[in-house]
């Protein structure tokens, strides 16, 4: 029986000839990542190994995103932990305020990461990377000190679930569209440590953002890892990005997948998370026959960031003004995304509507700061989780949308259909 792309990638890193899902290997890895939080708890557990030096100072990535700039004491305290061991182990890979970005924006537009590689990174979200044709998956702090200490991991080779995608998406249907509505069909665990690879002729509308928020969110499903082949748009993509030697991994024409679910793009609606949890889906009709006031719109996040996101947010607000209570806070992914936004006039667009335009920063997707909800508040947002109290009050409720709903959201004060706002702009 053949492989599956994710099971090529990691038999290659563990240097046999073949492996199987169940199997248990050990895999070198080309990435160990870690942000302000999860960076602080591994730095003691990186102590206990013994080692005095990290295994590869360029392989190594601390990124200060979460609560940076710092929110309070303890996130100062976490920061400078953080800052101090990159510095001690001389990390080339560190990025601190002024040059950093939310992680999974990061990476992919500095060309840290490249296709197939295995990327392991404490924080769920570093699925990520799986648009580009890598092996990425999330792990928790402690694995995050072994990797950095010796280079490698431990995996259970997962399982696969093959998503044929078809047809041309309708003008407002995004990535994030896509995933929701997948998260909404087979659920929470519908994918539980299980990797979901994409393929089919639908992927070639598929921009390379849509790719990095449909990857982003694989983990909301219980995967392992999103993946997608390497196509024309990501040798684009990373000709522009990396300098890096890649290897371009296909899965094998007789690959076992334990199931195959097909969707036809062209027949999506834009798509709403209702909370508390990422399946609990509604299409955009659905929302608004129950008109969900809300009292803030957030743009930005590492699955919803990226210069398409602004994009679209600068051509819905532009020359119109959101609705007074609704406060519309935008965050660019990072520093270069900020410098294009305002070269192209998005961020003047922005402002004038009346939202903010904010530092690269996850911001309130976690509850960080910048946007904490009050008791009873709503909030559409383009981030990837709604659980009970994930942007603040445990009373408070997070619908989770792409950027074209959010903004079309912000302008009517209640969950809105993109199209109807627009008029059908081109």
């Amino acid at each position: 029986m053949g492989m599956t792309m994710t099971q090529k990638i990691l038999a290659a890193h563990a240097g046999v000839e073949s492996v199987k899902a169940g199997q248990l290997i050990q895999a070198k890895l080309d990435i160990v990542m870690g942000n302000d939080i999860t960076t602080a708890v591994a730095i003691p557990e990186f102590k206990k190994t013994g080692a005095t030096e990290v295994f590869d100072k360029e392989k190594v990535v601390i990124v200060l995103d979460h609560f940076t700039p710092n929110k309070d004491i303890k996130a100062a305290q976490q920061c400078k932990c953080s800052r101090e061991f990159a510095w001690e182990k001389d990390i080339k890979h560190f990025y601190d305020v002024g040059e950093m970005g939310i992680e999974h924006a990061l990476l992919p537009e500095k060309g840290i990461v490249a296709p197939g590689e295995v990327i392991i990174g404490a924080d769920s979200h570093t699925c990520t990377y799986g648009a580009l044709g890598a092996f990425s998956t999330g792990v928790g702090s402690t694995d995050m000190a072994i990797g950095m200490a010796t280079g490698e991991a431990w995996f259970k080779v997962p399982s696969a679930i093959k998503f044929v995608l078809t047809g041309k998406p309708a003008k407002w249907i995004s990535g994030k569209d896509v995933i929701l509505h997948i998260i909404g069909k087979i659920g929470v665990d519908g994918a539980l440590y299980k990797s979901m690879e994409f393929v089919g002729d639908g992927i070639s509308y598929l921009s390379m953002d849509d790719r990095f928020s449909m990857a982003n969110m694989a983990i909301e499903a219980g995967a392992k890892n999103g993946i997608f082949p390497v196509d024309e748009k990501t040798i684009a993509y990373e000709k522009e990005h990396t300098t890096k030697e890649f290897k371009v991994y296909e899965a094998d024409e007789d690959a076992e997948y334990e199931q195959t679910i097909t969707i036809d793009l062209s027949t999506l609606r834009p798509t709403i998370s209702f909370p508390h949890l990422p399946d609990n889906t509604r299409t955009i009709d659905e929302a608004e026959a129950q008109k969900v006031v809300i009292d803030q719109a957030v743009i930005g996040s590492c699955t919803n960031g990226r210069l398409e996101d602004m994009k679209i947010t600068a051509d819905i607000l532009r020359g119109k003004k959101v609705n007074k209570r609704v406060r519309t806070i935008v965050i660019p992914a990072t520093q270069q995304i900020y410098l294009d936004c305002i070269k192209l006039g998005y961020v003047e667009d922005i402002v004038k509507a009346g939202a903010i335009f904010s530092t690269p920063t996850c911001g309130p997707c976690l509850g960080g700061h910048m946007g904490i909800l009050a008791e009873g508040e709503r909030a559409i947002s383009t981030t990837n989780r709604n659980f009970v109290g994930r942007m603040g009050h445990i009373e408070s409720e997070v619908y989770l949308a792409s950027p074209a709903v959010a903004a079309a959201s912000a302008l009517a004060g209640y969950i809105a259909d993109p199209e109807k706002i627009t008029g059908g702009m081109n």
